[in-house]
């Protein structure tokens, strides 16, 4: 019975999805989807999603992906998720320790992103909010066990894209996304912001690369590149900081252009599988409960 039910969401999903579609326009004649107006295609996804919220677990001078096994050689990190992420962790010892600082109690994986510096003081976030989309119309597969990828330019000294990573103040707010950091509203729902998006695209063989990027891809128009051809999660990190007005901020690893996030899947495998199939793949936005 309960998979008949599966069955039902799903199918109804895609019934509504195919409805949707029609009355965007982005289906041709023949019922399939109409490669001319992508962006049409791609407004399908933009609300499908689930949510894992973080609280602020520690800071260290650490990057178990960049520098493994080699503790105070890198600039200070700010972590979320896995208490235990170090310069020596491992998918094993990620998993042993199962302990995070997520809602989600399946959500073990590891981020982190530089710490963060105003008026040349240490400003912990006050947590993450952490977004996994879909943007892409190829079935989503969840990250495989001990995936790593950095997101974001940490050498940057001139803005980055702001599809890769922006400033902002919130979404109760309108102050735009911004390369540099904004000064906030002080008022409810505002507070200076960090967001980094991370690429959705892999190449189905490798959990990591020399560069730590190159396994990966961004999609484009909604499908993935021949030589990153598995569409999973599209992860947007998203650093809250208690910082309202005009103040100096950089980050420990230079100025206010070098934002840049680290993720290390050590997610309950199960969880992140049911997660990816029942909200991503069933076309559902899910919250951060479901």
């Amino acid at each position: 019975m309960k998979a008949r039910f599966l069955s039902s969401v799903v199918v109804a999903a895609l019934v509504g999805a195919g409805l949707a579609l029609v009355a965007a326009g982005a289906l041709a004649d023949d019922g399939k989807p109409d490669p001319t107006n992508a962006h049409a295609r791609m407004a399908l996804f933009r609300d499908v999603n689930f949510v894992s919220t973080c609280r602020f677990s520690h800071r260290a001078p650490d990057d178990p992906i960049v520098f493994p096994g080699k503790p105070g050689l890198s600039h200070d990190h700010s972590f979320v998720g896995n208490v235990s992420t170090n310069a020596f962790s491992t998918l094993a010892s990620l998993k042993a320790a199962r302990a995070t600082t997520c809602e989600r109690p399946g959500d073990t994986a590891a981020y982190w992103m530089p710490t963060l510096m105003v008026d040349g003081n240490v400003v912990l976030p006050r947590g993450a909010t952490i977004y996994y989309r879909r943007p892409t119309t190829d079935h989503v597969r969840p990250f495989p066990q001990g995936l790593k990828m950095v997101a974001g330019d940490t050498h940057a000294t001139t803005p980055q894209s702001l599809r890769v990573t922006f400033w902002n103040c919130g979404v109760a707010t309108t102050i735009p996304p911004s390369s540099s950091a904004p000064a906030c509203p002080d008022e409810l729902g505002s507070g200076l912001r960090l967001h980094v998006n991370f690429p959705n695209c892999w190449d189905g063989k490798r959990l990591d690369s020399e560069d730590h990027k190159s396994h990966m891809a961004y999609s484009v128009a909604g499908a993935c590149p021949a030589t990153q051809p598995v569409a999973v999660p599209a992860i947007s990190l998203i650093y809250r900081y208690p910082v309202t007005g005009q103040h100096e901020v950089e980050l420990m690893s230079g100025g206010q252009y070098s934002g840049h996030a680290d993720f290390f899947n050590a997610w309950d495998a199960h969880t992140l599988a049911h997660l990816v199939d029942s909200c991503l793949n069933a076309l559902r936005h899910c919250g951060r409960g479901n």
